[in-house]
């Protein structure tokens, strides 16, 4: 087992499986936040949920851990690539056969560490961490985004972020199919679809909620 893991195919199929799992929790994460939207009690109603519900607290170590798991798999990968080629004899174009996101994916994923780096110290410190470290969550999370997105700064460096997840998940999501063994000439066009569809979805949903946010409240 821990042959597997260590090989570069192992490696490949942990960041590929974490990263099928985040796809799952952005898609969760995104309609809970559109609750937003819906007004203060409906928002202030679902973080309650969310930071009373057992099955919420048990879920948090493991997504943090599926974070860790693939970023850190992720660094491995790419290091492993570059240091496969050690030597570049001439600089190749390969505009044409390969993506822009999928030639900058290690690039992409910088960038979205850093917005998940702002968005904890922005709101899991200040509401699930609290409970966790015994402390005091923020009486209004609702208020709370309402004062940080009112802020053009902060607004604009979170849609950069949902922007960057979209060129991430337009690659990420079907090549991490094709990892885990479903790459057949049918099913690989179709995921490439679903992941296109699946990015467009979560970008703008979440830009919706920045956004409202920013204008309206």
């Amino acid at each position: 087992m821990s042959n597997l893991f260590s090989s570069s195919i192992g490696k490949k199929l942990v960041m590929s499986l974490s990263g099928l799992f985040l796809i799952v929790f952005l898609l969760l994460h995104m309609v809970l936040n559109m609750t937003l939207i819906a007004g203060a009690e409906s928002y202030n109603a679902m973080c309650e949920f969310m930071d009373t519900n057992l099955f919420i607290k048990i879920m948090v170590p493991i997504l943090a851990a599926g974070f860790v798991f693939h970023i850190l798999y992720a660094f491995i990968v790419t290091i492993g690539n570059r240091g496969a080629r050690p030597v570049r004899y001439k600089v190749q174009n390969l505009s044409c056969s390969s993506t822009w996101q999928s030639r900058n994916m290690f690039v992409l994923g910088l960038v979205i560490i850093a917005f998940l780096g702002l968005h904890l110290y922005d709101f899991w410190a200040n509401m699930q961490m609290q409970h966790f470290i015994g402390g005091h969550a923020v009486e209004n999370p609702y208020n709370l985004v309402v004062s940080r997105f009112s802020n053009p700064i902060v607004c604009a460096c979170y849609i950069v972020g949902i922007w960057a997840l979209w060129f991430h998940l337009q690659h990420g999501f079907w090549s991490a199919f094709q990892t885990v063994g479903l790459n057949n000439q049918i099913w690989i066009k179709r995921w490439k679809c679903i992941a296109k569809l699946y990015a467009w979805v979560i970008a703008l949903g979440y830009t919706a909620v920045a956004v409202y946010a920013y204008l309206f409240l």
